[in-house]
């Protein structure tokens, strides 16, 4: 799954070290006001997203969620290994947060878990759809963890996509299905995630962070997976690998946009991901979202964007008060 949109615009400065580290520290990268590179990685990174989702629906069928997961988490530590090597100049695991990595890679791996277990049950469409809505869940636990204060409106906007939600899920229908839950804790875990990335802003780069995530992910995966392994074949190996790579290389890519424009700009185009999924899902199971998922989906989108516009707003009124301030 992609950072939602409408918290894109904390992760912004995620990567860059606080004031007193920055004569220890190499800075973050420069950023440069390219909006059209900046969405067309965004664009980039929803059809990796989209090929890693519908990929693990194929798997699903065949190897348990966890095996799935173990394989993607495997190949992410593969490309992340540079920065795990000692004296090597990516070198990447120190860090004054050690506490807040070990969590937050538990809830990455929480996210992929249970967002791949629902799509063994669910349509690829169905499962992208409700896991959007993370945002809403970020705007809950800001207020427990970062103290941030909600206005009405984003309130709204979260009971709106919560509305969304309910309509795709259908829940005291014969449409609803037990296994709906899972993308719902899959949103519920990467909310977590991003809101422990924010708590670590400042003080960790993301090469870092990256790193413990494939770590804490892959050493929990390999002590649960012998209680489930099932011999995978070539085929699913290879599937697998894919999986891991079009994630891993997502991830990265939504990062590096995010260097060339604002997420004010680049926030709608995150939700290319469900054309992605519906497309794919379309032409590996022949399946397309009913009325009931595109209308609920159209409700979380509208509530998401939203959020995105008021995190915007919120944090240019932050940065004129700071210009303001004597002491800036």
């Amino acid at each position: 799954m992609s950072p939602p949109p409408a918290v894109a615009a904390r992760l912004e400065s995620s990567s860059e070290p606080a004031p007193e580290e920055k004569s220890v520290k190499q800075p973050a990268p420069n950023r440069v006001d390219r909006p059209f590179k900046g969405v067309a990685l965004v664009v980039l990174s929803t059809l990796c997203f989209g090929t890693s989702d519908v990929t693990s629906k194929y798997l699903a069928a065949s190897l348990p969620s966890i095996e799935i997961t173990w394989i993607r988490f495997l190949v992410f530590v593969v490309i992340m290994s540079p920065a795990m090597l000692p004296g090597t100049p990516l070198y990447a695991m120190r860090t004054e947060r050690l506490g807040l990595q070990l969590a937050r890679g538990v809830g990455v791996l929480g996210s992929a878990i249970f967002f791949i277990t629902g799509l063994r049950f669910l349509p690829v469409a169905e499962a992208s759809a409700t896991a959007f809505v993370s945002p809403l869940f970020v705007t809950a636990l800001s207020i427990v963890f970062l103290g941030e204060k909600v206005g009405v409106r984003r309130w709204i906007a979260t009971a709106v996509g919560l509305f969304g939600v309910l309509i795709i899920l259908r829940p005291g229908t014969s449409a609803f299905h037990l296994a709906a839950l899972f993308p719902v804790a899959s949103a519920f875990s990467w909310a977590s995630t991003l809101v422990l990335t924010r708590m670590m802003s400042g003080r960790e780069t993301i090469l870092t962070t990256m790193a413990y995530s494939a770590v804490v992910g892959l050493v929990v995966l390999t002590a649960m997976v012998p209680f489930v392994w099932v011999a995978p074949t070539g085929r699913e190996i290879f599937f697998g690998i894919v999986v891991g790579v079009a994630s891993t290389m997502g991830n990265g890519i939504v990062v590096l946009a995010y260097r060339y424009g604002d997420a004010s700009v680049l926030a709608p185009f995150s939700y290319i991901q469900l054309l992605w999924v519906s497309i794919l899902g379309f032409f590996v199971f022949g399946a397309l979202p009913d009325i009931w998922t595109i209308t609920g989906a159209a409700f979380v989108v509208a509530s998401g964007l939203y959020i995105a516009h008021r995190e915007r707003v919120r944090r240019s009124q932050l940065l004129a008060v700071e210009r303001s301030s004597p002491n800036a």
